[in-house]
C-alpha cells in the first residue's frame, strides 16, 4: 500500500449525499479479483451516456476537472453494500482522499485499508472546498490532520492506529511482516511430521 504523509492535489465536487457503492461501482463490474482496472467503471451509470460515450452533464467529465485527485462529497458517502471495490475504483481512478459530511462505517476501513483517506469535514467547510476554482490546490497534511487551502486550514480527527498504517504505507500484509522473525521462530518449532 502506498504510504500517504502529505499530498496536494485539485478536488472535484460531488456533492451528493447518499452516494452508495453501487453507485460508485456498479455490481456489474464486480468479475475481475484484481484491485485494478476499476476506475474505468467508477460512477458509471452517471459518467456515461447509453451509448458508452461521456456524459457531458456529469461533474467528472467536465475539462477543468481532469485530474483531480480529491473528491468532495456530502454525506454518507459509501452507503449500500460492504465491497471493498468502490475503494479499489476510486483509487484506480486518481483519487487519493474522499472529503465528505461522513462515511459508511464499512467503506471508511475499506479505505484506509486500501491507502484511500476518507476525511470528515463540517458542512459549510465542504461546501466552501467545493467553491474553490477547479485549478485550485488543496494540500492534505495526515500527520498534521489538516487540509490546507487558499481560504482556510481545515482539521480532521482520524483514530490512531489507521493513521500510523497509512502515513507508514501498512496495509494486513505488510504489518504480517513486521513479525517475520516471530513467524519464521514458530514455524521452526513444528514437528516435521506436521509439514
Amino acid at each position: 500500500m502506498e504510504a500517504f504523509t502529505q499530498h496536494t492535489g485539485t478536488a472535484v465536487p460531488l456533492m451528493n449525499d447518499n452516494i452508495d457503492t453501487d453507485q460508485i461501482i456498479p455490481k456489474s463490474f464486480l468479475k475481475r479479483i484484481e484491485k485494478t482496472g476499476f476506475g474505468e467503471f467508477l460512477f458509471d451509470e452517471w459518467r456515461y451516456l447509453p451509448d458508452r460515450t461521456p456524459n457531458p452533464e456529469f461533474t467528472l467529465n467536465e475539462p477543468q476537472y481532469k485530474g483531480a485527485t480529491i473528491l468532495i462529497s456530502g454525506d454518507n458517502f459509501g452507503s449500500g453494500s460492504s465491497r471493498e471495490h468502490a475503494a479499489w475504483a476510486l483509487d484506480d481512478y486518481g483519487f487519493r482522499a474522499v472529503i465528505a459530511g461522513s462515511f459508511s462505517d464499512i467503506f471508511y476501513m475499506n479505505a484506509t485499508k486500501n491507502g484511500l483517506l476518507p476525511i470528515v469535514l463540517k458542512r459549510e467547510e465542504l461546501d466552501a472546498l467545493a467553491g474553490l476554482q477547479a485549478d485550485e490546490m488543496i494540500t492534505i497534511d495526515l500527520p498534521a490532520q489538516q487540509v490546507v487551502t487558499s481560504i482556510g486550514t481545515y482539521s480532521f480527527e482520524i483514530d490512531s492506529t489507521w493513521k500510523h498504517k497509512l502515513v507508514n504505507g501498512l496495509d494486513e500484509i505488510a504489518i504480517s511482516l513486521t513479525h517475520d522473525s516471530e513467524i519464521a521462530a514458530y514455524e521452526a518449532k513444528i514437528p516435521a511430521y506436521w509439514q
